[in-house]
């Protein structure tokens, strides 16, 4: 059979980045992986970011969006179908930021995925400098996606000190409070950056595995404010964007913007990434890219940020 895992986190926590670097270790082990990016966006910037793993051991594969949710679990499953046909060892999915994991597992209970895959592990991704105020919806989102999970890594661990990571499991533990749920986070947590993850610590997330806990389920569809705003063909360079990107996190009239990624291109035709969360921007070069720049939050107010953007809105 073969393994899948599903790595979730809370908007602009980090799972791409971890991602590429469990997907080359795992490469490293030998192994033949697919990963499915399942996001209900119109434009997966995400995958564009994994675009230079694809080689003889990785493939990339999308769920498309733009759909009703209901249209967009049965993308999921069929998607998976295909995926199971092609001989992996191990197959990754990346779903959006906002996502109902029991999802994940009722669509493996079913035929013929029951077959097919052997649920290997759950991976949460979590900021280490997570937000102080978040909504009950937010709250919701963070605890449901960490109670499943073998392995809870703070991302960006470098960057925070001991007293905000545990200002963050604290949070954490409260959300899961909340939701009714027992499970309190101990040693299942690894204080880490990405960047700073050891061979020995990749092993331990590969066999990290997964709990199974109850709690009380909220109706995101009926309750959840998460909503995305693309904007195509941004007229501005890469210092301007900096600036506008970090105005919109600071301004309360635009939403509770939490994210804000995506691509421009440089005057000499080259691309530029975007990713800009409340703990900071970065630009950084890419080889490839779209033009679009995507905003996520709660609430957003699309005329506030499109005054800031410029750009045509979709």
């Amino acid at each position: 059979m073969v393994k899948i895992d599903l790595i979730t986190g809370f908007l602009g926590s980090g799972k791409t980045t971890f991602i590429r670097k469990y997907a080359q270790y795992l490469m490293e082990q030998g192994m033949n992986i697919g990963i499915l990016e399942n996001d209900y966006g119109a434009v997966n910037v995400d995958m564009m970011l994994l675009q230079d793993l694809m080689g003889d051991n990785c493939e990339l594969e999308m769920v498309a969006g733009g759909c009703d949710k209901d249209c967009h679990r049965r993308r999921f499953k069929t998607k998976l179908i295909a995926m199971g046909m092609c001989g992996y060892d191990r197959v990754l999915v990346e779903p959006s930021g906002i996502f109902d994991v029991d999802e994940f597992f009722d669509a493996l209970r079913e035929e013929p995925l029951d077959q097919w895959y052997e649920i290997g592990n759950v991976i949460a991704i979590v900021d280490a400098k997570l937000e102080k105020e978040l909504s009950d919806e937010a709250d919701f989102i963070l605890a449901s996606e960490v109670a499943d999970a073998g392995c809870i890594l703070l991302s960006h661990a470098d960057e925070a000190t001991a007293e905000e990571m545990d200002a963050t499991v604290a949070h954490i533990n409260e959300a899961l409070e909340k939701i009714h749920c027992k499970r309190r986070l101990g040693k299942e947590i690894l204080r880490k950056s990405t960047p700073q993850l050891t061979s020995e610590d990749l092993h331990r997330i590969m066999s990290s595995d997964y709990v199974m806990e109850n709690y009380e389920k909220m109706d995101l569809e009926e309750h959840s404010g998460f909503e995305s705003q693309y904007f195509m063909n941004v007229p501005m360079t890469a210092e301007k964007l900096q600036k506008v990107a970090k105005e919109i996190l600071e301004d309360s009239s635009c939403g509770a913007v939490f994210r804000i990624k995506g691509f421009i291109k440089a005057e000499d035709n080259s691309w530029i990434q975007l990713n800009a969360t409340h703990n900071g921007v970065r630009m950084e070069p890419i080889q490839e890219g779209q033009e679009v720049i995507i905003v996520i939050g709660e609430h957003l107010q699309r005329d506030r940020i499109e005054a800031y953007i410029g750009a045509e809105s979709v």
